[in-house]
């Protein structure tokens, strides 16, 4: 092709690429993506989807094993680790497959390999190296390495397991989560640094097989980033299903050994405590893939490694945009599908604004679940805001006990003086399919008497979220008025 082969090139198709260049193909862009390893990136391949397939094999051990309480004897449950790892590895390559054959009925290019931004408007690929996993075959289709040029360069490299010095995963006695999705057995114990929520998930994996879990955190609270009510009724449902869990403590030292690792975990306060565990999970964060891109040389401005843009994906050089987890936080696959459209639609021209970060939900697909949107308690209280809260028990819940799922909590936060709902935060079964309510209840800007009004189906879990909504304003039907919570 010539000196103008595309409108846009696509540097990652992950959610957030391959979402972005679909979008330039319907805008009319002669459109590419360049990926080096797997359509759908790391999301579809080694994070969001095969992890929920493994969580949906530990949730059927735990109704199984539960099941006697239901009426129905099946005796206990045996563990099939490899079964469980087959089956998520399947419900991967199907979906790998979907991404490709959606690319390819939008009229999207996919060039295999690793791309290096050359200049403005140019790219340089590489034949992709050796990640050390197995990696798929390219499409039939696919354009290889070589030089291509393009007016908009769109970086969506996403983001790579974070090592601690010290702490550097080996593939054998220190797992990243690429190793913890295809154990080649069940560990009998196992050490997790880090509870957000890919630790917390693996926690809840491992923990539901039977495995003896620690879960070492920094800081105080688990799941940092929940609010802090959640968080605390989180802790005491792991706890309650044997998982230990260490905050206020940090793993200084890892000592490896033939089969086993030997931790040296010490406190805020100094103390130390030496845990012996099979495996241990590094699950403390991720950086940023912007190594090798070029970047630094054409003048793209980072911070702390992660690319600076403006909200619409564009960054300090015209025509390089960045979208995804290598924009920075929160890093989340629809976050970045999200900032793909936006970006790609801000390129053509079109009225569009930002992401307001504010309504991105997160979820943990632990058991409890966890799911939230918007400001916590403590953050609204910080902001200066004056705050009206409701909550409302899983226990108090119909549905909820007919499925045996009393544990959970739903609360919601509103501003006393609008009435805007300014933040939902939930625990328990299926709250991550839940959240879309609130989320869309804020994306409308509603306020506590349009969920007041709204008509949830009876019975279902949904009911909970306009009773929490009632709870702020002290007019909860199905609690106490001594439970009832406002300001």
């Amino acid at each position: 092709m010539g000196a103008s082969d595309y409108d846009v090139i696509v540097i990652g198709a992950g959610p957030g690429g391959y979402v972005a260049a679909i979008r330039a193909a319907q805008l009319g862009f002669r459109t590419a993506v360049v990926e080096r390893a797997h359509l759908g990136g790391i999301c579809l391949n080694w994070g969001c989807i095969p992890t929920k397939a493994l969580l949906r094999s530990a949730e059927i051990v735990h109704l199984v094993g539960e099941g006697e309480s239901f009426g129905v004897r099946a005796g206990k449950p045996q563990i099939d680790i490899a079964a469980m790892v087959a089956r998520s590895r399947a419900v991967s390559r199907e979906l790998n497959a979907g991404v490709g054959f959606l690319l390819k009925k939008n009229g999207v290019d996919v060039i295999w390999g690793e791309a290096k931004l050359r200049g403005r408007g140019g790219i340089d690929v590489a034949a992709p190296r050796d990640t050390g996993r197995p990696n798929p075959e390219p499409p039939k289709d696919a354009r290889g390495p070589g030089r291509y040029t393009a007016s908009h360069i769109i970086v969506a490299t996403g983001a790579r397991p974070r090592a601690l010095p010290g702490l550097e995963p080996d593939g054998e006695r220190i797992w990243t989560y690429f190793e913890a999705m295809l154990p080649p057995s069940l560990p009998r114990s196992l050490l997790i640094a880090g509870s957000g929520a890919i630790g917390i998930e693996f926690a809840s994996f491992y923990r539901a097989l039977g495995c003896e879990v620690t879960v070492v955190e920094l800081l105080e609270q688990i799941l940092p980033v929940e609010d802090a009510e959640i968080a605390a009724l989180a802790r005491k449902a792991f706890e309650k299903e044997g998982i230990r869990i260490i905050t206020g403590a940090k793993v200084a030292s890892v000592e490896r050994g033939k089969d086993s690792i030997t931790a040296d975990v010490v406190t805020s306060d100094g103390k130390s405590e030496k845990i012996t565990a099979e495996r241990m999970i590094s699950a403390v964060g991720v950086v940023g893939n912007t190594d090798g891109l070029g970047l630094d040389a054409l003048g793209v401005k980072l911070d702390r490694g992660l690319i600076v843009t403006d909200g619409l994906g564009r960054t300090s050089v015209a025509g390089i945009y960045a979208i995804g987890d290598v924009a920075g936080a929160p890093m989340l696959a629809h976050k970045a599908e999200h900032e793909g459209v936006a970006c790609v639609e801000a390129i053509k021209g079109l009225d569009v604004h930002a992401l307001d970060k504010l309504r991105i939900p997160g979820c943990t697909y632990s058991r409890p679940q966890i799911a939230s949107v918007g400001l916590t308690e403590q953050r609204a209280k910080e902001a200066g805001r004056d705050i009206r809260v409701g909550r409302f028990p899983f226990r108090a819940n119909g549905k909820a006990l007919a499925l045996g799922e009393r544990d959970g909590l739903v609360k919601t936060i509103f501003d006393a003086k609008t009435g805007e709902l300014i933040g939902a935060h939930m625990l328990g079964a299926e709250v991550t399919e839940l959240i879309q309510g609130f989320v869309i209840a804020m994306q409308l800007e509603a306020t506590e008497e349009d969920l007041m009004r709204t008509v949830f189906p009876h019975p279902t879990l949904s009911e909970m979220m306009g009773e929490s909504a009632l709870s702020a304003w002290g007019r909860a039907i199905h609690i106490p008025p001594a439970a009832k919570t406002s300001r």
